[in-house]
């Protein structure tokens, strides 16, 4: 990738340390090797490669926040951007899906779990035997997922009994463990919401439809629905009514994983521009000779730059980010405010680059088209860009009456 240090050979002041540019290097290595290949026919059948998790497992890129004797690395959420950032340079179908699985799935069941949870479940995750999901959105419950949220459990002896939809599930067709948010007590609101841990297998669990996308295609997509899905008690995550602190304290950490997934299309995105300005040539020379391109290029390279500065920065604030602590204050602020940046950013680097790929990047089955019909659904997914201002204001605001 185009950056300093890279060129350089050695870590710039505020870049990554030696260990940190090891794991980068190979989880890039990886993904230009295993997965790239697959993300053209992902993209053009929305098909599901079967064995990539396995072999993503295999080369110890699951579980970089969980302790080893979960099977997991025994890394920091540093560690999990970088990787995020390797995967999505080469694949970001995949690294959707990855994020999914491994951050707001198996990362959850981690710091929210009970002990026999995560022995239960932790190892396959971490293996990539297992495909992680995570269930909030609901066809009446997006922006206000808590509020709206209709999905119900009742207790029924020693088990859960859940009755509801979710929509829009990453990784829901092909999971086999659910992180599963009903409410308990419709009477609390937001407040009586519970975490599940849900089995494909469970009775009463459906996938009702795989959902067809405009990027990220391959990547699957869902709606699940629950009738009288009998969940065992002891997959309550959290303890009963304590799902808000659950989601929020993941949601930010989400927020935080999401930017580095921004920063690794937008490098992918700047490279093959450059490489196209160097080998098209117009009116007899390279178009990279041009100053209107080269300014396309100047400004892409200035996105990217701010973006792995703000991501790297925001990954380090949320690394220590324990149960109960997000949702509030300024990791709140910051989380909102990286993955604000990195999707308006990235929407701004696929733009130029579209541009400086004229026809050629008009072509669906070109990769530049495919990474700019991706850039969309980073400023929906995890909250809106609507919804991260309202977050950031919010925070800057505090302590102000509402009739001032």
């Amino acid at each position: 990738m185009h950056d300093i240090a890279a060129r350089n050979g050695k870590p710039a002041l505020f870049d990554l340390d030696s260990d940190q540019r090891m794991i980068l290097d190979n989880a890039d290595r990886f993904a230009r090797n295993e997965l790239h290949g697959l993300s053209e026919r992902m993209d053009n059948e929305e098909w599901w490669p079967n064995d990539a998790f396995r072999k993503i497992g295999e080369n110890g890129l699951f579980g970089i926040t969980i302790p080893e004797e979960y099977g997991g690395a025994g890394l920091d959420l540093m560690a999990a951007g970088l990787v995020l950032q390797g995967l999505s340079r080469w694949n970001h179908a995949m690294a959707l899906a990855w994020v999914a699985h491994d951050n707001l799935c198996a990362n959850n069941i981690y710091r929210n779990g009970t002990e026999a949870q995560r022995r239960r479940y932790l190892p396959d995750l971490c293996a990539g035997r297992s495909i992680g999901a995570l269930g909030l959105t609901e066809p009446g419950a997006g922006s206000d997922a808590l509020g709206s949220m209709r999905t119900i459990a009742r207790r029924d002896g020693d088990h859960y009994v859940l009755n509801g939809s979710k929509i829009f599930i990453t990784n829901g067709p092909v999971a086999d463990v659910l992180l599963v948010y009903a409410k308990t007590d419709r009477a609390r609101g937001a407040h009586g919401i519970s975490a599940f841990i849900v089995e494909k297998s469970f009775p009463g669990f459906s996938v009702a439809q795989k959902l067809e996308k405009m990027g990220y295609r391959g990547s699957q997509t869902g709606e699940l629905l629950f009738e009288d899905c009998r969940v065992p008690a002891e997959n309550l995550v959290g303890g009963e009514h304590r799902g808000v602190s659950v989601v929020m304290s993941g949601l930010d950490l989400e927020r935080a994983m999401i930017a580095p997934l921004c920063l690794g299309i937008a490098e992918r995105a700047l490279e093959l521009s450059i490489d196209y300005a160097r080998t098209r040539r117009q009116f007899g020379k390279p178009i990279g000779s041009f100053q209107m391109v080269q300014s396309m290029l100047a400004d892409m390279y200035l996105l990217v730059e701010t973006v792995r500065t703000f991501t790297y920065r925001t990954l380090a604030a949320a690394a220590p980010l324990e149960v109960g602590e997000g949702g509030r204050g300024d990791i709140h602020m910051l989380t909102a405010a990286a993955v604000m940046h990195a999707a308006d950013s990235v929407h701004a680097v696929l733009d130029k680059a579209m541009q400086i790929h004229g026809g050629s990047g008009y072509i669906w089955e070109s990769e530049i088209n495919r990474l700019y019909r991706s850039i969309k659904l980073m400023e929906i997914g995890a909250g809106t860009t609507e919804v991260r201002k309202m977050i950031i204001a919010g925070e800057l605001l505090k302590g102000m009456r509402v009739d001032e």
